[in-house]
């Protein structure tokens, strides 16, 4: 469902990192207290910390400095353009889950380079289209628990870490996310369980043991059924965004298909609004 990819020119880079900083400003001029930098799951800036996707042989491919020069680059722009007290914080995978992708010890490594480029936090997530870590599927067989999904890469990288970290996947119960918290993560990151219920902060506070049970699809193919509940979630959010409830009427194929619908509409809006007049 996607396009073959092609590799930037050294032009497009330095305007997706002055889109990065342009964004961020806004975002301080709308009245936020910080961004987040996705770079992971297999999106842009992850695929240039990728070796394994990454096969560039210029100054953004080879060595980790080199593969981590667009994301720091990204960081350190934001930082600018934002300027003081205004939060930055990055999404990185613990690893990609892939044999040859970005491992743990390349997270290390960036979450250094990232404190040195002015980030305040990193949140560690794993995974991505080609290897669903996030849906408890790694590409590399390696088994995931059920539940803190990447809670034991973490754990691996607080020691070194001189940043706070957020850990994020699969946290739905307060014993989970009190886990999480006691390992010495910052911040339990539960946002698919804020979307099925958004009481459950409030109700861990209060000391109950509410838990957000995760939509079920009777679709078989891996791929697709990890695609439908991340659709599902979407949908769930967007209605919460509209004052609505967070249940829709509909199941996750269902959720799917007005996803695929959504995006195919945003994509050629998008490709409008380029096109030169």
């Amino acid at each position: 469902m996607y396009p073959a990819p092609r590799a930037m020119t050294a032009l497009e880079i330095d305007e997706t990192v002055e889109r990065f900083a342009v964004t961020a400003r806004r975002a301080r001029e709308a009245g936020f207290d910080g961004v987040e930098i996705h770079a992971a799951h297999g999106y842009l800036l992850s695929q240039f910390l990728s070796p394994l996707v990454n096969r560039r042989e210029d100054r953004w491919g080879g060595s980790l400095p080199n593969r981590a020069r667009l994301l720091l680059d990204v960081v350190a722009a934001v930082r600018e353009r934002a300027g003081t007290g205004f939060a930055v914080a990055v999404k990185l995978n613990s690893a990609d889950f892939q044999r040859g992708g970005f491992d743990s010890d390349d997270a290390r490594d960036v979450i250094k380079m990232l404190a040195d480029a002015g980030a305040d936090l990193v949140e560690l997530s794993g995974g991505s289209i080609e290897s669903l870590a996030t849906a408890g599927f790694p590409a590399d067989g390696r088994t995931l628990a059920r539940e803190a999904y990447f809670l034991a890469l973490a754990e691996q990288l607080l020691a070194t870490s001189p940043l706070p970290l957020m850990l994020t996947g699969g946290i739905r119960r307060r014993a989970v996310a009190q886990q999480v918290i006691d390992s010495g993560v910052e911040v339990a990151g539960v946002a698919t369980a804020l979307a099925i219920d958004p009481t459950l902060p409030a109700q861990w506070l209060a000391g109950r043991d509410a838990r957000a049970e995760p939509p079920r699809t009777r679709l078989r193919n891996k791929t697709l059924a990890a695609a439908a509940v991340q659709a599902l979630t979407s949908r769930r959010l967007a209605r919460l965004g509209r004052g609505k409830s967070s249940r829709p009427p509909y199941s996750p194929a269902v959720a799917l298909v007005l996803e695929r619908l959504v995006r195919g509409r945003r994509r050629r809006g998008y490709l409008e609004w380029r096109r030169p007049a």
